[in-house]
């Protein structure tokens, strides 16, 4: 079974139906069907509800945590250990902290990794990505 580490980009353009929304619900459909397995760091789901909620508000970021709840997407927890490994991937390859998370649990889990943030460029080939815009 394939697994996608899913950063809040991919999780924002579904939710917003931007570029990559119809990639992102390819891969919802096929992890319902049991075909693929998506994973999330709890910072990144995070990190899409302060985005909704600092653009549009607390009725729609609520509204959006009730849009994913039933969403095959498994949340992993920050342990201290995926911390330090986001600490690493953040110092080695200068990315933000946050991204850092998304791209330490790929690394962790032999993932692909789905984003639109070109920030992950500079991790070359340390994972597959899948790009929802260029």
């Amino acid at each position: 079974m394939k697994t996608y580490v899913f950063d809040a980009s991919a999780l924002f353009a579904f939710l917003r139906d931007t570029p990559g929304a119809s990639k992102v619900d390819e891969l919802l459909k096929e992890a319902r069907r049991e075909r693929a397995k998506i994973l999330m760091s709890v910072l990144n789901y995070g990190e899409v509800y302060g985005l909704i909620l600092r653009e549009f508000g607390p009725e729609q970021a609520l509204a959006a945590v009730h849009a994913v709840n039933p969403l095959p997407i498994e949340l992993l927890d920050v342990t201290p250990q995926r911390a330090l490994r986001a600490a690493d991937v953040k110092a080695k390859y200068k990315i933000y902290y946050v991204d850092s998370f998304a791209a330490a649990l790929a690394i962790e889990q032999k993932a692909t990794l789905v984003t639109s943030n070109s920030d992950f460029r500079k991790l070359g080939q340390v994972f597959p990505v899948i790009w929802l815009k260029n």
